[in-house]
């Protein structure tokens, strides 16, 4: 037993530096997306980022000769690109433009609870008695959390309201491509059905990118804060999330989402002089271990 945990510590050891980067970099995303889309606006911020994001990855996955399985499946794999990057993309594009970034990343957080959801609903699975505990310990979480944030910034009314459910929705449009895929993509090389439904989701933003691009050219931080997202936050980050699962397994993966929005605060506090309250931490440790009871990550512990 000693010997086979020495074999296992440098295994887990290996893969820990890609999972810090993966959260670090994913964390950032939102930091860029409220950099670009307040002078791009929501839909060309969105739209620009997949697009230069598919250019980064199409010459990849030809060279790894991935093409054929792309060219097999390319109906499949673009609806998956609508769902799971042109709707979130642009939903989280618009929600970071009136709340903050620490927030929406927190509600990111999201995605694992509502995939249990969908997968229960339309794959049939069976949920557990205590992740059932889960899904309602994260969904209570999200209602505390909703409950005590200030008014959006912009909006009438209840416009907080507005820009949690935008969150919301981008979370469940992921869950929802995450179970599309694992019914209908399955044998598709990752990169193929990554790249693929970069290109997708392309195509769905080209004409309401460029019917809402801003009168006035967006500056270089703009520019470069979009860069960066479309570059280091789906391209690179792609490539080491499925690193990732092979390196670490697909559980280890997943928690990349809860780390990520430790991240996200802290970048929000320090580059956009966001306030973080102890409400807003301790909502975002109630969703996060739902989250986790939901999945099954911390069930049997």
């Amino acid at each position: 037993m000693t010997h086979t945990a020495s074999q296992a510590g440098p295994t887990e050891r290996s893969w820990v530096p890609e999972f810090l980067l993966l959260s670090a970099i994913w964390g950032a995303s939102f930091l860029f997306m409220r950099m670009g889309a307040t002078e791009f606006g929501p839909l060309p911020t969105a739209g620009v980022r997949v697009g230069l994001a598919a250019l980064v990855l199409f010459p990849i996955m030809l060279h790894r000769g991935e093409w054929p399985a792309f060219a097999r499946h390319w109906p499949r794999i673009l609806l998956a690109g609508v769902i799971n990057s042109a709707i979130p993309f642009a939903l989280f594009s618009w929600a970071v433009m009136h709340i903050p970034t620490g927030l929406t990343s927190i509600l990111n957080a999201t995605v694992p609870l509502f995939g249990a959801l969908v997968a229960w609903i339309w794959l049939g699975e069976r949920i557990a008695q205590i992740r059932w505990v889960g899904l309602l310990l994260g969904f209570i979480g999200v209602a505390l959390l909703a409950a005590r944030t200030p008014n959006a910034v912009g909006l009438p009314g209840n416009g907080t309201g507005w820009a949690i459910a935008a969150c919301l929705c981008a979370s469940m449009c992921y869950a929802i491509a995450a179970n599309f895929a694992k019914r209908y993509l399955v044998g598709v090389p990752p990169l193929a059905s990554a790249t693929g439904s970069l290109i997708g989701a392309s195509l769905c933003l080209a004409i309401p990118a460029a019917l809402t691009w801003p009168a006035h050219m967006p500056g270089p931080r703009a520019w470069g804060a979009v860069a960066a997202m479309a570059i280091l936050c789906t391209g690179v980050a792609y490539i080491l999330y499925f690193k990732l699962i092979a390196n670490a397994g697909p559980a280890q993966a997943v928690a990349v989402t809860f780390v990520a929005p430790a991240f996200a605060v802290m970048y929000g506090v320090l580059f956009l002089n966001e306030h973080v309250t102890p409400w807003m931490i301790g909502c975002g440790l109630v969703i996060v271990s739902g989250t986790m009871l939901s999945t099954g990550l911390i069930g049997k512990k």
